[in-house]
């Protein structure tokens, strides 16, 4: 290589050197980081490796998370219209700012951190280079969460002596989710409340206990400590407290969160309420003593305690007698005493009395001293500035006393028996409690200790060291358990009854405390006794029965309850209830009658006839429940139900158990029937006009009442029967669905032209009434408390046949089938096919076909000219078109779609017989069958239906595959009419009426 290609490697090596360690490179605080919402936050940012001046500019924006992508300007150096709107007014108002620490490095300050300022911030650097090489801005991540440091103390006011210990109490508690620390430290705040507190004693973050400079000797001695008692309690002690102690103490507590960066930051802080402390001086020359005319007793002796005061000069004193550190009395600078609470009823008992015999001598006395009074007593003395003002404390001094109380040992001794250890539910428990050696008076206490309830104690009775007794709550009401006694058999016995135990929770053990006083002196012994009290329900049962379960009307039967329990009924009140339940079921058993443990018989209300019909008896612990003259009414289920009631207490009140048998069912046979009805077949043939269907009764009792239904069998008919008529036995009638209308029921009428014989009538029979006619008889009779069926019979069938002439008129039996949308009209086709003869009359009658095969005339024109509609109903949208003499078309408007079905007409040619004669039928015919289909006006439906193609061609063709199967049948009809001997039509009606197989085909 030539020494020019050296050089010019040389150079630029160089320049590529100078590039690399002279590029822009900017830097922020690492994160991610968390802080509390609330606080003051801080982020630093620095540029290096940089050209131009010193001093560079900083701009700051914010990633939120709603929007990742999404730059928003917050802050710069330069720039005073670089913020976002969001961002201008808290950087107007110092809330957010930029703080300069050097030329290249500054703090990002927010004062108070808001929810809304979590996410990715980005420090930018403008470029002051030459050019752009390295990087301009970099990025920090920052989470705001809520602020769960709480620290709290109890405000109060302290006053203590110099030398007298101090405690204070804080609870400290977080809930971040975050890993944290937290440091707490007492502060003392003396003067005005500008001045700084004075740290006592801190707890850091790292758990080390840091005394404050004025408290570190007093540390270091174990005076001022800092305990952490529970999992948030914080304890200051301070012993020996000074006069510079006197001030505001209060605690603070701290956060901290260790940053991505290694170094801890303090998230959060609170501090407490202050608590005012008192630190008063020792007087110099005031002197307390304390003595005792004897600091050794008994029990029972007599404890007097002096407190002597010396001072150089008169003054105003409060004292204040304190036994174990805790306030029993105070006197105040004029005598007057104030009495904790829990020494008031001593005081009151004369046991404790406090007086001042002078200016400088207080007494304080107890009577009767027990061993509760054995400890510390201590006299205090506050002297008073200002005489009357109990607060203007000058200085206090106390003196202390121990007083010791030696037992004396009592010989008394107790034990406890029961002459009643296992009883039923309602008897007396007796209880005896024997108390011997005792030297005093003595009180008692009786307890139960129910199983029910371990460690539980429930006081039943108490009788007082002067014979007054008591009762517990649970023992005052006398219905309960009757009236208890407690009373003193002999000087060392004591016996307890109660009268009537109430079930199995009266058991377990019953505990007797006897105390035995004297001079001050108690000893209390305690013994039990257990007792066993079994529930009256204990194998308690009832069982039910009966010798016969059918029961014919007008005899008797017996139900027989028999009860049993584990224990002896006859000695216990008991009652039974006897229930019933009519057949059929109509709800829960209903009570007929309750006879009482003292012989009252109550009858129940919702079946008052059995109170003439029962008889009660009782043998031994069987009931007997007797039913005389049994009716219908009887029928049903029977349960007897067996109460006990506890002994000894009156009234009854609830009883103590009960039991309910099982169910006997009782069937009443009414009267045997022999009801007939005649049963042969018959028919009737008519040419029109009137006819009557006879039902005759063969045999039935002289006081029976009769129901009767009539029948129709269609002659197309393939389902059951259809009812017409049903006339009960007080002649009160109902029309069956196919009969109720009007014109129907005006033809049909059933009557009872004898004593054994019905008949329905049916007016202007026409060939709709075609079929089998048939009745069924029902025979009724009353029985004492109502109407009973006893039998039932149905006749023979009777056929109504129709003579028709011999000639048939030639018309159309087409099969068709059309179509019609709803609110539009129809026209159903009948046509003659030839011209009547002069004189001959044309009558036509229109049928629609029913759901039972019948043929229910719609309308109907007479060879008078006359017309009638049958279906009253449809008379309005009825219309005979006539547009020639032989076209009877008819003619349905406003079409609804419950009229699509099967329509045909019938006509009959009439002929006048001459002068005094009448007119007579010489030739009728039958239409073929319209389908009509209706359509629903212009509705979806259709559409539906037209975008559906199998199932549109389903619903075109059904109408075509009816029409065509009654057609078949028309045409097998037609076969047999053409190969009849008559060869006229009504061979064809015949066979049509009355033969079996024609009806099968």
């Amino acid at each position: 290589m030539g020494l020019a290609q050296c050089l010019a490697a040389a150079f630029l090596f160089l320049l590529l050197l100078g590039l690399t360690t002279g590029q822009r490179l900017v830097t922020v605080q690492q994160g991610p980081l968390y802080r509390v919402r609330g606080s003051h936050v801080t982020l630093w940012c620095k540029v290096s490796g940089y050209q131009g001046p010193a001093e560079q500019n900083f701009q700051w924006s914010i990633y939120l998370p709603s929007a990742p992508e999404r730059e928003v300007q917050i802050v710069s150096t330069v720039d005073p219209s670089f913020p976002y709107a969001i961002y201008t007014q808290r950087v107007r108002g110092r809330g957010i700012f930029v703080e300069r620490l050097q030329g290249d490095a500054v703090l990002l300050h927010i004062t108070e951190l808001q929810e809304r300022d979590a996410g990715q911030y980005e420090c930018h650097t403008p470029n002051t280079d030459e050019r752009y090489f390295g990087s301009y801005s970099a990025k920090t991540h920052l989470t705001v969460i809520p602020d769960t440091l709480s620290a709290s103390m109890a405000p109060q006011t302290l006053s203590r002596m110099e030398g007298d210990v101090v405690e204070l109490t804080c609870e400290v508690s977080k809930s971040t989710a975050q890993h944290t620390h937290l440091s707490v430290g007492w502060y003392l705040l003396q003067g005005a409340g500008e001045h700084r507190a004075k740290e006592i004693l801190t707890l850091s973050k790292d758990f080390i206990l840091k005394p404050g400079p004025s408290y570190e000797q007093r540390f270091l001695e174990g005076d001022v400590q800092l305990n952490k008692v529970g999992n948030t309690t914080y304890k200051l002690i301070i012993r020996g407290v000074k006069q510079s102690d006197q001030g505001q103490l209060y605690c603070e507590a701290a956060e901290w969160i260790e940053d991505p960066d290694g170094t801890w930051k303090d998230i959060s802080c609170n501090q407490t309420q202050r608590t005012q402390l008192a630190v008063l001086s020792r007087g110099r020359d005031l002197s307390v003593d304390i003595t005792a005319a004897e600091p050794s007793l008994s029990e029972g002796d007599t404890l007097q305690l002096s407190c002597v005061v010396e001072a150089p000069k008169s003054s105003n004193f409060k004292v204040i007698w304190l036994f174990n550190d805790m306030e029993v009395v105070g006197i105040d600078p004029h005598g007057v005493l104030i009495w904790e609470e829990e020494y008031e009823e001593r005081a009151r008992l004369g046991q404790l009395r406090a007086f001042k015999p002078s200016n400088t001598v207080y007494v304080l006395t107890i009577s009767e001293v027990g061993l509760e009074d054995q400890g510390t007593y201590q006299c205090s003395v506050s002297e008073m500035k200002t005489p009357g003002d109990l607060h203007s404390i000058q200085t206090v001094v106390s003196s202390r006393i121990q007083v010791d109380v030696k037992p004396i040992e009592s010989h008394m001794h107790l034990s406890v028996s029961t002459s009643t250890p296992q009883v039923t539910a309602g008897d007396a428990l007796v209880l005896h409690c024997e108390v011997q050696g005792a030297t005093g008076p003595v009180s008692l206490r009786w307890w139960h200790l129910p199983p029910q309830h371990p460690g539980r104690r429930v006081l039943v009775a108490a009788v007082e060291r002067d014979g007054a007794l008591s009762l517990g709550s649970a023992y005052q009401d006398g219905r309960a358990r009757g009236s208890l006694r407690l009373h003193k058999e002999s000087p060392g016995t004591f016996t307890l009854v109660i009268p009537s135990t109430l079930g199995e929770e009266d058991g377990g053990q019953y505990r007797c405390e006897a105390t035995q006083w004297g001079q001050g002196r108690n000893w209390t012994g305690k013994g039990e006794a257990a007792v066993t009290v079994s529930s009256m329900g204990l194998g308690l049962r009832a069982m039910l029965r009966s010798r016969i379960a059918t029961v014919t009307y007008g005899q008797s039967f017996e139900l027989f309850c028999q009860v049993e329990a584990g224990y002896t009924l006859e000695e216990v009140p008991l009652s039974v209830q006897w229930l019933f339940q009519p057949s059929p079921p109509s709800g829960p058993l209903h009570q007929l009658v309750q006879a009482l443990p003292n012989g009252t018989v109550v009858w129940g209300t919702a079946q008052p006839h059995f109170q003439g019909q029962a008889q009660l008896a009782k043998t031994d612990t069987s009931f007997r429940l007797h039913i005389h003259s049994t009716l219908p009414a009887n029928e049903g289920t029977y349960q007897c139900e067996v109460k006990v009631w506890r002994r000894n207490i009156q009234p009854l009140g609830e009883p103590a158990a009960s039991a309910s048998s099982n169910v006997v069912g009782i069937k009443v046979v009414l009267p045997e029937s022999k009801f007939q009805v005649a049963t042969k077949d018959s028919s009737v043939e008519i040419a029109g006009g009137n006819t009557a269907i006879e039902c005759r009764i063969v045999f039935a009792q002289n006081n029976s009442q009769f129901a009767v239904t009539w029948y129709l069998l269609p002659p197309l008919a393939d389902t059951k029967p259809l009812q017409i008529v049903r006339a009960d036995y007080s002649s009160i009638l109902e029309y069956g669905s196919e009969f109720s209308s009007p014109a129907q029921k005006s033809r049909f009428l059933s009557q009872r032209v004898s004593s054994n014989i019905f008949q329905l009538q049916i007016l202007s029979a026409n060939l709709g009434d075609r079929g089998s006619y048939y009745c069924v008889v029902e025979e009724w009779l009353w029985l004492v408390d109502g109407w009973y069926k006893l039998g039932e019979g149905t006749s023979g069938r009777t056929t109504l046949k129709f003579k028709l002439p011999e000639r048939e008129l030639p018309m159309e039996k087409t099969n068709r089938s059309i179509s019609a949308r709803e609110g539009e009209q129809a026209t159903l086709p009948c046509r003659l096919q030839a011209t009547l003869a002069p004189g001959s009359h044309l009558a036509a009658t229109w049928f629609r076909v029913t759901g039972s095969g019948r043929g229910s005339a719609l309308l109907a024109l007479r060879h008078d000219g006359t017309v009638e509609y049958p279906e009253g109903r449809l008379a309005a949208r009825l219309l005979l078109r006539r547009p020639s003499a032989g076209d009877f078309s008819l003619t349905l408007s406003s079409v609804e779609s419950g009229d699509a079905g099967a329509y045909y007409c019938q006509l009959q040619e009439w002929q006048w017989l001459g002068e005094g004669k009448d007119w007579a039928v010489r030739a009728l015919a039958c239409s073929g069958y319209t389908q009509l289909a209706t359509i629903p006006p212009e509705s979806t439906v259709l559409s539906r239906i037209c975008s559906s193609p199998p199932l549109l061609n389903f619903i075109l063709y059904l109408p075509l595959v009816l029409i065509l199967l009654l057609a078949l049948a028309v045409f097998c009809w037609c076969c047999k009419f053409r190969k009849s001997k008559k060869s006229n039509i009504t061979g064809w009606m015949m066979e049509l009426e009355g033969n079996e197989e024609a009806k099968k085909t």
